[in-house]
């Protein structure tokens, strides 16, 4: 499979703080790495990506979009590409990685608002982490990606 001929996904996600400022991460259901994200996901046909965000954020954590604020929202979409032994396993072998929106949001919400026993469950832990952290946490492939978004919200955090 050519990794180089196939496009991205087009996805958001949400980096989303605490008032200690720590960041929302969690474990994937379908993996068994000890590897935390932030949620995010793929975008809907015509859906524009702060609405896809909200939607993901919502549909992975039970977070409601009236219980966070944006406060920031990445310029420039930020890309990673899956590893070749994931290649042709996701999304139906369609993309070859995704091309994500990012927003900063602060939740202000409890964390009673969080439950990840939603419909279609993806995670099975959460945690608030500092965001320093998530470099360290996060599957090698998207390590990048994570280290490019502090920089980004680093007037944020």
């Amino acid at each position: 499979m050519d990794k180089a001929a196939l496009p991205y996904r087009p996805a958001a996600g949400v980096m989303l703080l605490n008032a200690a400022g720590q960041v929302f991460v969690a474990q994937r259901l379908d993996s068994t790495l000890e590897a935390w994200q932030m949620p995010q996901g793929g975008l809907d046909p015509g859906e524009d990506p702060l609405t896809g965000a909200l939607r993901e954020l919502e549909e992975e954590t039970g977070i409601a979009p009236d219980k966070v604020e944006i406060i920031a929202r990445a310029e420039e979409e930020l890309t990673y590409d899956l590893p070749d032994d994931l290649l042709g396993k996701m999304w139906q072998g369609r993309w070859r990685g995704q091309r994500q929106t990012w927003f900063l949001a602060r939740f202000t919400g409890t964390d009673d608002d969080v439950n990840l026993d939603t419909a279609e469950p993806e995670f099975r832990a959460w945690k608030w982490t500092d965001p320093k952290n998530l470099p360290l946490i996060i599957v090698p492939f998207k390590k990048k990606l994570y280290e490019d978004l502090l920089q980004i919200f680093a007037e944020w955090l």
